[in-house]
């Protein structure tokens, strides 16, 4: 059992109030994580410029090469952690048992993860729109045109207050060392697997300890990082997305309600598309926040959703050492089965119906001794009134909703990635135009298909740094 601490700038904290890290089958505890608290975080504040200033010692182009050393190590070595050490199978068990993901798809978020900081500088690039990066660095230059710019960083630090469900999040807070700020990382309670292995890789590939802090804990934590970092993402549910909702200091990252639109010129031929709609709500288990969680189309609903249902409902959990494992646990008690019956209720409204019943074998919600599942649910709306039109759950499920193209964009609600299936040049437009849609697709792509090289929600150049007017005056002659 290992025992992990918090990290103070770098520097171990152990402390008297610790949280056991268990096994969400066999209840073994893997680790005792000690526990921060949000006085520590305000005491601790006061070395948050130093952590910016030690890596304002290196330059944006050795950050980037430290960055893919980094990724090298967090992908295949074996790496100090807590009073241990870990290896990269290790951290995918460990990171399946607290978690309940499948061990094939923790390792397949290790390598996204790995992608990202090997391809650090592309990806810094594309997010900057080409900008010369010792513009950052100095806070001013000259870009390819002549003209002067000033960027001015908004914290010497991010704070990160980080969620357990899906791993692939911490790939949005990955390029901010490049960028030459510090990080406060709050973990999530059953991962504190990835922040720990990724700070301890940047650290072993040269980056000074001094800038990475980790403070495991409570929700009072989780506001302490708010309150005391002048730039914050948070990961949560629709109430903390309206909480934040306007503050410039928090980029919120909720839920996405990702969807696929057919338009009228190919619904017609639907089951052309099938595959391409099964993967997009069931990859990665349906955790993410890009998996498609509504289907909408304006004919062949009912079609639609009992052919998806034949794909998906026969799914059943397996052991999470199996590679063919596609679902995971819900390792909080309780909440797979109110889950369950939230969807048992909404379905008893007129015009919804569930597709997966007449094809699951077994019930949807499959209880274990100390963890449940949910299988894949279709259901199918005639229209987008229902609440179940526009609902999300952190498992496959997914909406088949009736409607017409001409009200699709007006009805879909907020949308982080929507893939709209269709040749029609006029509802192309529409599409480009619609500003509840963050992560277009146009054509046949699944929500799930990221380009590294685009922001996932938010450019975190935009949301880190300020682009301020600058003028500097010629040198006095000699």
């Amino acid at each position: 059992m290992l025992e992990i601490p918090a990290l103070r700038w770098g520097k171990p904290y152990e402390s008297l109030e610790k949280q056991e890290v268990v096994h969400f089958e066999t209840g073994e505890v893997l680790a005792r994580v000690h526990q921060a608290n949000g006085g520590m975080l305000k005491m601790d504040k006061r070395f948050s410029q130093r952590a910016r200033d030690v890596l304002r010692q290196f330059s944006i182009d050795q950050l980037i090469e430290i960055a893919a050393k980094a990724g090298d190590l967090y992908l295949n070595a074996k790496l100090p952690l807590g009073d241990g050490t870990q290896t990269p199978e290790e951290f995918c068990r460990m990171q399946s048992a607290t978690t309940g993901l499948p061990e094939h798809m923790s390792a397949f978020n290790m390598k996204k993860n790995f992608f990202v900081l090997s391809h650090m500088r592309e990806i810094l690039d594309a997010l900057t729109r080409g900008l010369p990066l010792d513009i950052l660095s100095k806070g001013y230059g000259k870009e390819a045109r002549g003209v002067m710019l000033s960027y001015q960083a908004y914290s010497p630090t991010l704070g990160m207050v980080l969620p357990s469900n899906s791993p692939g999040v911490h790939t949005l807070w990955m390029p901010v060392i490049p960028l030459q700020i510090g990080l406060v990382l709050k973990p999530g309670p059953q991962e504190p697997w990835t922040p720990y292995r990724m700070a301890e890789a940047f650290f072993q590939a040269g980056i000074p300890r001094e800038a990475i802090s980790i403070y495991p804990g409570g929700p009072e934590v989780g506001a302490a990082v708010i309150e005391t970092c002048d730039r914050t993402m948070i990961f949560g549910g629709t109430a903390t997305v309206e909480r934040y909702h306007g503050n410039p200091r928090v980029q919120v990252h909720g839920p996405g309600f990702s969807k696929i639109l057919l338009g009228d010129d190919v619904v017609d031929n639907w089951e052309k598309h099938i595959d391409l709609m099964a993967d997009s709500v069931a990859l990665n288990s349906g955790r993410g926040c890009i998996n498609c969680s509504g289907i909408w189309a304006s004919r062949h609903g009912a079609d639609i959703a009992d052919a998806l249902a034949k794909r998906l409902a026969p799914i059943a959990p397996l052991p999470m050492t199996d590679p063919k494992a596609s679902l995971a646990a819900f390792t909080v008690p309780g909440q797979a089965e109110a889950i369950s019956a939230q969807i048992d209720e909404g379905c008893q409204v007129e015009g919804v119906t569930e597709a997966t019943a007449k094809y699951r074998n077994g019930p949807r919600w499959v209880k274990h001794e100390r963890c449940d599942y949910l299988r894949p649910t279709i259901i199918h709306c005639t229209s987008p009134e229902p609440a179940m039109a526009k609902a999300e759950y952190m498992f496959p499920f997914a909406a088949v909703v009736d409607c017409p193209q001409e009200k699709m964009l007006s009805s879909i609600g907020q949308t982080l990635v929507c893939s709209g299936i269709t040749h029609d040049e006029k509802f192309k437009r529409q599409l480009l135009d619609a500003t509840n849609i963050d992560r277009l697709n146009v054509g046949e792509v699944k929500t799930v298909a990221l380009n590294w090289l685009q922001p996932h929600e938010g450019n975190i150049i935009d949301f880190l740094f300020r682009n301020r007017a600058f003028q500097d005056s010629p040198p006095p002659p000699h």
